[in-house]
This record gives C-alpha cells, sequence and structure tokens, in this order.
C-alpha cells in the first residue's frame, strides 16, 4: 500500500506530480509520502491493538528528521542502533523514554548518553556489554534498564546478509544462555531488568518464522517474568514487503520459492496476537522497512543510451553511491518511466556511472525505449536508500522531498560540491 500512482500517464506523490519535483529540486531524488508513512504505523499499531504496542520505528531503514518527524507526531517510538541516532531522535521531537537501544558494539559515550537521556531500555548482546554498561550505569549513579537479546537460533529464510536469529549470526545471548545470564544479571547492582527481546532477521514475507520464534520465546519470557518480574516481551521487527508487484510475496531469487501471500498487519497480528496476549506483558514491536520501505521513490534521469551487439545500457544519473541495495544485497527494485512512453519494449540492463560493473541496478529489465533526457523511478526505496547512500566516487548524496497532501517539504538538501570536502585541510 502507497500513495504513488499515475494520473493521465504521469506519476504522483498524493497531490504532486513527480515530473514536476525532478524538474524543479533535480536528480537523483528521493521523494517520501507522508500518508502512506503515517498509514502504515497506523495499520500496524490498529492490527496489534489488543497488545497495547510499542511500536520502535528501526530508523536506520530512513533516519531524515522529517521522516521521523512525522513518525513521532503518531506516537511512536524509536529503534536506535548509535548515539547518532538518538540525537537525531531528539532533533525531531521523539521521546528517549519510547527508544530501545540495540546493537552489538555500542560505546562508552553512547551507553553514557543514553541513560543521561532516559531511554526506555538498552537490548544487550553479550556478558562483556552487560559489565560494560553496568559499569557506566554505576559511575553515573544510576540504574540501566536492559533486556537480553535473545538469539532463537530460527532460520528466518530471508537473504543471509540479514538473517540475524541463528547461532552463524554475531546477534544476541544463545537461547540455553538466556536464565544463567539474567541470573548474573539480577546480581548486578547497576542494571534494572526490564525486559525480554529476540530479533531474527529483515525482510521476512511469512508468518511462520515469527511464530515459530515466538513459541520457542513464550515459556522462558514466563519464567524471567516469574523470576525477575520484567515489564515487556520483544517481538524485534523484520516484516518484509512487496518489493516487485508480479510476484506473490517478493522479489528476490531467494525469495521466490515461497507460496505465501503478501504479509500484512493483519495476518501478521492474526498468527502473533494470540500467542503474546496471555504474557500479559507489554509488547515492544521495531518494524523499519514495512514502514518506510513502500513510502518512497528515488527520480533519475537518463544519461545516456549505449547499444551493443549484446546489451542495451541505460545509463542514469544514480549509482549505487545512491541506492546500494541492488548492488549489496542483489535485490529487486521495480523501475518505470515517469511518463509513460510508447513504442517497442527492449531487453535492458539500468546501470549508474560509477567504474564499477557491480553499478548495476537490473540486468535484461523488459522497459520501454528510453532515451536521453528521460527521467525513471525506482520504487520501493523509502527503507536502506539514502540511508545507505555514500560520497563513493565523490559524488554528493541526493535531495529528499516529503510530500503531505499537496505540500512539498525540502527534507535535506542537495549536497554541493563544497559539502564533499567539509571538515577536510
Amino acid at each position: 500500500m502507497h500513495h504513488f500512482y499515475r494520473k493521465n500517464g504521469s506519476l504522483f506523490c498524493e497531490g504532486v506530480s513527480l515530473s514536476a519535483l525532478a524538474g524543479k529540486y533535480g536528480t537523483p531524488l528521493y521523494v517520501y509520502s507522508a500518508r502512506t508513512l503515517r498509514e502504515h504505523y497506523q495499520r500496524l499499531d490498529s492490527a496489534l491493538a489488543a497488545l497495547d504496542p510499542m511500536i520502535c520505528f528501526a530508523m536506520k531503514s530512513n533516519s531524515n528528521l522529517s521522516v521521523l518527524r512525522t513518525l513521532a507526531r503518531e506516537g511512536a517510538g524509536f529503534d536506535i542502533v548509535s548515539g547518532g541516532e538518538l540525537f537525531r531522535v531528539l532533533q525531531a521531537g521523539g521521546e528517549a523514554g519510547k527508544c530501545v537501544f540495540a546493537g552489538v558494539g555500542k560505546t562508552d559515550d553512547e551507553i553514557a548518553c543514553a541513560l543521561r537521556r532516559g531511554i526506555y531500555a538498552f537490548h544487550v548482546e553479550s556478558y562483556s556489554e552487560l559489565g560494560q554498561i553496568n559499569r557506566i550505569a554505576l559511575r553515573m549513579r544510576k540504574k540501566a534498564p536492559v533486556a537480553a537479546r535473545v538469539n532463537p537460533n530460527v532460520d528466518a529464510d530471508t537473504h543471509r546478509k540479514i538473517t540475524t536469529g541463528t547461532y552463524e549470526n554475531k546477534f544476541g545471548i544463545p537461547f540455553e544462555e538466556v536464565g544463567e545470564f539474567y541470573g548474573q544479571a539480577s546480581r548486578l547492582a547497576g542494571i534494572k531488568l526490564r525486559g525480554v527481546q529476540m530479533h531474527i532477521g529483515s525482510q521476512i514475507t511469512s508468518v511462520r518464522p515469527f511464530r515459530e520464534a515466538a513459541e520457542k520465546m513464550l515459556p522462558l519470557a514466563l519464567t524471567l517474568r516469574a523470576r525477575h518480574g520484567i515489564e515487556y516481551f520483544g517481538m524485534g521487527g523484520g516484516l518484509g514487503i512487496v518489493y516487485d508487484p508480479a510476484l506473490e510475496s517478493g522479489s528476490a531469487a531467494w525469495w521466490k520459492r515461497q507460496k505465501n501471500p503478501p504479509l500484512t498487519p493483519e495476518s501478521y497480528a492474526a498468527a502473533i496476537a494470540p500467542l503474546l496476549q496471555p504474557l500479559g506483558m507489554r509488547v515492544v514491536l521495531e518494524p523499519g522497512r514495512f514502514i518506510s520501505g513502500n513510502a518512497g521513490v528515488l527520480l533519475a534521469s537518463v544519461v545516456n543510451v549505449k547499444k551493443t551487439a549484446h546489451k542495451n545500457f541505460v545509463i542514469v544519473d544514480a549509482a549505487m553511491n545512491d541506492l546500494i541495495r541492488p548492488a549489496f544485497y542483489e535485490s529487486y527494485h521495480q523501475i518505470e518511466p515517469l511518463t509513460v512512453k510508447k513504442g517497442r519494449i527492449i531487453s535492458s540492463d539500468v546501470v549508474g556511472p560509477i567504474c564499477e560493473s557491480g553499478d548495476t541496478f537490473c540486468k535484461a529489465r523488459a522497459l520501454p525505449s528510453l532515451s536521453a533526457g528521460d527521467r525513471v523511478v525506482f520504487f520501493s526505496a523509502g527503507a536502506y536508500g539514502f540511508a545507505m547512500s555514500s560520497n563513493y566516487n565523490s559524488r554528493p548524496r541526493a535531495a529528499e522531498i516529503l510530500v503531505d497532501g499537496k505540500k512539498v517539504i525540502v527534507a535535506r538538501k542537495r549536497e554541493k560540491l563544497d559539502d564533499l570536502i567539509r571538515g577536510e585541510k
């Protein structure tokens, strides 16, 4: 579900023409739909209402201040993984008391800052991190609220680079060690045991892994509540989205074998809520991509078309530094002309200008014949798009626009060449 649509052959975001935005602000250009962000959050919150959830947006997927402010106004909390992300939350009007702090490599300074600000909980990944947090809390004469991130050893059936819930991954406390971990934590003077949490991966499109992990975790959560008085159960995030409408449940090669319809808030809630309701504990969720993924697109212009005896290369002004997912994860993004073009369909490789063969968005894609000056749109670019962008090849990063109805907000100005050397000498 999103609010990008065609009218008279041209693409619109809510009430604004994408061609007009590209003409005024240039390309590459990220465009986000505020209505889509709000509706995705509201739909998930409503589906899980019986659990009275705290939904913490995983802002690593999209950390733009205007995006964060839009969600903070809806009452969202935030899943953070760095001190910089906490800083962004506060700048956007979010509440530290609705933040959970994840990640395997929290620094002393980040922990101290989060304690000063009063975050809801640290999700602790190791015994050594537990000792680190305890030491800093004692020095600050505070009690640090923590929850162990449990590794339940459940295969999320997703891409190998974004699975996090098996013993092959760097994340979490092994399931069999959790009881001992909480016993040790309960004896530390600087620690307050607040909850227990898991996270098994990202871009999960079936309820099966969620249900399997929850069923495994429930007896443990009940035991920990009885022994240590914990108050919340964290389901993590990872709800997937549809990148390719032509496929039932996604688009990556490792995903095609799945036969389930797309995961929805309602199907997720139907599978999870009956399991979690008897816990009598607060439920914390950390969706990122599900809220922001289909709420954003990337616009690009065709720079040139190179035809050889073997290939038709459509060269655009966006590159892997702007949208790295296809190069990094072999990910699919639906690509279309911004304005409907009539004529024959050509098998094309859409590529960027960076001097690496990996700077390729798609291969042998059936697309209308395109020419220099045409504009294209990459759909489902609102998550891990700009957030993972860089200045590789000394390319200024794209501008970001937030559309709310007919209102256009420049959420981030396009970088200039001077920005590339700011701080250098």
